[in-house]
């Protein structure tokens, strides 16, 4: 690893840790967990109990007061669990649902949400997508009309992560109809609450084992103490968290490539075709060679732009571009294993054909690759 440019011995114990966890605890359960279209709760109850839900948060809370690159040893170790919902909805609890509350949450608020999150006690869901407001955050129409003694909400949200077991969710809605952008307002929502109605469960084509839900709001009243932050500063909140959730999104992307490149490898050692094992081929050789760069390079990336947002800086440009790299690395590794292993790899007894599916939602979600391109460009000047 890099122990010294940009991890400690600590983060490298961490990250044995992590590893042994995700093999042994989690990996015998990757497919059974595929076929039931779930994984148990218990997962974030241990995770809690090992402290993997609140490495970087303050020790305050419970967390371990780490940097953020304990987020990305985590991301990329979870990897190892061989499913990449288990990573996602993990990521959702601790790098996009819960980091606004430190942020922005009074104490109460932190002691209520955050703190038993950390502890794996309650789980989290991040309430932004609608169907007709997807990478266009600014269109939300779910709306919170102020009433006596708090808000009622009405709308829906839809391809929310851990919607259907969460205990709350960090919602974003509208609470000015004419201000755009300015009008909204970011909440803390129990999922008990009357008027939250999970309407379905979404049936995705990869990441089957983490519950993806539509959730509708029926005249869903919220108390005043519901308010996450300074009511009308709900856009540039999420925003702000955005560039997190894509920096672990990135991180995580790449640990699932370098598992699914690690796997063909030893395929291609042990797999022989005319007379030899078909590594010995120059074609596909050249072409392994050629993945593991691409994952070195988007690794870096990734890294330097954790440096950077550790040390305070928002490099929306380059988290913008490690995020699409990332992505289209990760799907790549993953389309060009099921490749080498023919039909094999089509099998669904071969863990390469979930990686091929898992591996596509990164080029969706947390904003699409055309959205990065135009973060990217716009961060160039070329729409000035």
């Amino acid at each position: 690893m890099t122990v010294g440019l940009f991890f400690t011995e600590e983060h490298e114990m961490l990250r044995k840790s992590i590893r042994e966890f995700a093999e042994k605890e989690l990996a015998p359960h990757a497919e059974e967990w595929e076929e039931q279209g779930s994984f148990p709760d218990w997962v974030f109850t241990r995770m809690g109990e090992l402290g993997y839900l609140g490495l970087h948060y303050p020790e305050e809370y419970g967390g371990g007061g780490g940097d953020y690159f304990c987020n990305i040893v985590l991301a990329e170790e979870l990897a190892r669990s061989g499913s990449g919902s288990v990573n996602m909805a993990v990521a959702v609890q601790v790098g996009m649902a819960t980091p606004p509350i430190l942020a922005f949450g009074t104490e109460e608020q932190k002691q209520k949400y955050l703190v038993p999150a950390i502890k794996g006690e309650k789980i989290a869901c991040l309430g932004i997508t609608e169907p007709n407001a997807g990478s266009d955050v600014a269109s939300i129409q779910t709306y919170a009309e102020k009433v006596p003694g708090g808000w009622k909400v009405n709308g829906n949200k839809i391809f929310i992560t851990n919607g259907a077991r969460a205990h709350f969710m960090t919602l974003l809605a509208r609470t000015e109809k004419t201000k755009g952008y300015k009008g909204m307002s970011v909440f803390l929502v129990d999922t008990d609450t009357p008027g939250f109605v999970v309407n379905r469960k979404l049936d995705k084509v990869g990441m089957r084992a983490s519950d993806t839900a539509e959730i509708f709001f029926e005249d869903m009243f919220i108390p005043e103490d519901a308010l996450l932050g300074e009511e009308g500063r709900g856009f540039y909140n999420i925003m702000w968290e955005l560039q997190g959730e894509r920096l672990i999104g990135a991180a995580a992307a790449i640990g699932g490539a370098r598992l699914t490149l690690e796997s063909v490898i030893e395929y291609t050692k042990e797999r022989v075709q005319f007379g030899k094992p078909i590594c010995k081929n120059q074609a596909i050789a050249h072409r392994i060679a050629d993945l593991a760069t691409k994952i070195e390079a988007a690794q870096s990336l990734v890294y330097i732009c954790a440096w950077k947002y550790d040390h305070g800086e928002y490099p929306v440009k380059e988290i913008s571009m490690a995020k699409l790299m990332a992505a289209q690395v990760a799907f790549e590794v993953a389309d060009e294993a099921l490749q080498f292993m023919g039909g094999y790899g089509y099998m669904m007894e071969y863990p390469v054909q979930r990686a091929w599916r898992d591996a596509r939602l990164g080029r969706i979600g947390g904003g699409t690759d055309e959205i990065m391109r135009e973060i990217i460009a716009t961060t160039l000047g070329l729409y000035a």
